[in-house]
């Protein structure tokens, strides 16, 4: 049944993505990393001490939410296994971000197609972190495919492989890792230190998921635009170039197989920051390759569902 379960959960995020409407783990998690660590800056004001409540966030919250959602799937399968099934296959499903991400895409593409600039700045901001009120078209389409790229990885693949690995649980694990991250676990102040572990262990997650991500878009690429060889090649060349130890896996391969260049300049805060350059100048980035951007996604969905249910129905016949 668990293959099955993996099979509807990923058709599931497929069809209906995030509805805002529905309570979302994510969103649990995300008050409760803003509560601890409220708490650790008002406890800890000195750099050792923010590094060690920094610790014990990185390890409580990602803990906590395996052995919650453990014990509810536990409480389900008592219930009735068919409650168990039926809440694991919903659980699951939370973890996946493909159609949330491919909204957010197709947004910003809509408004650069109809000519609005403003409005595909403003709706880019919602999944970047760098400043976006000064981007150009090409700008906004480089930010747009990078985050497709990356969070091919960290939305998609990576949820993937833990569910395969340890079921909803440590999917769940997974997702408040990847939360940690992106709310504390940046290099600059105020977070340099209480989100040094966090960051640390989201890199450490996102090992594995980043250079698979990489392998799918490049075989995707094969199937849709026939630039798998040119993919490989750029990814192999340019996927240690990004201060990332891992976003520039998928996002060398991606740039490989839209033949475009990504990287160069962001600001963040004002503050320019150069980034080395993925790909070659071939061609710059544009609008149109957004749309090609997520097939390569939505086909790297796919390959990896087919892969993790046919593990899945491997292992259980052992």
């Amino acid at each position: 049944m668990i293959a099955v379960n993996l099979l509807a959960a990923c058709v599931l995020d497929g069809i209906l993505g995030d509805p805002r409407w529905m309570p979302h783990p994510v969103r649990m998690m995300g008050v409760v990393i803003s509560w601890f660590e409220g708490l650790g800056r008002k406890m800890f004001v000195t750099q050792m001490g923010q590094r060690v409540i920094g610790v014990v966030i990185a390890f409580v919250i990602p803990c906590g939410s395996f052995l919650l959602g453990w014990w509810v799937l536990s409480l389900a399968v008592a219930v009735h296994p068919w409650f168990g099934d039926l809440l694991w296959v919903l659980l699951a499903y939370t973890t996946l971000a493909a159609k949330d991400l491919a909204n957010h895409a197709w947004e910003v593409y809509r408004y650069l197609q109809s000519g609005s600039l403003t409005e595909a700045r403003r709706a880019v901001s919602f999944i970047v972190g760098r400043d976006t009120d000064q981007l150009s078209e090409s700008e906004v389409a480089r930010a747009t495919i990078e985050t497709v790229a990356e969070s091919t990885s960290d939305g998609v693949i990576a949820p993937l492989l833990y569910l395969v690995l340890g079921g909803p649980p440590l999917a769940l694990a997974y997702k408040a890792i990847n939360t940690l991250d992106s709310m504390i676990g940046h290099h600059d102040p105020p977070y340099q230190d209480i989100g040094w572990a966090s960051a640390k262990l989201d890199d450490v997650a996102n090992w594995i998921p980043a250079r698979l991500s990489a392998v799918l878009l490049v075989v995707s690429s094969s199937f849709r635009l026939k630039t798998s060889g040119h993919a490989w090649w750029i990814y192999r060349r340019d996927c240690s170039k990004h201060a990332s130890p891992n976003s520039g896996h998928p996002e060398a391969a991606m740039a490989g197989a839209l033949q475009i260049q990504l990287g160069g300049p962001n600001a963040y805060d004002g503050i320019l920051v150069d980034r080395l350059r993925l790909g070659d100048p071939t061609n710059l980035p544009d609008p149109a390759h957004i749309p090609l951007a997520l097939e390569l996604m939505w086909i790297s969905f796919g390959l990896a569902t087919l892969l993790g249910v046919s593990v899945t129905i491997l292992w259980n016949s052992l």
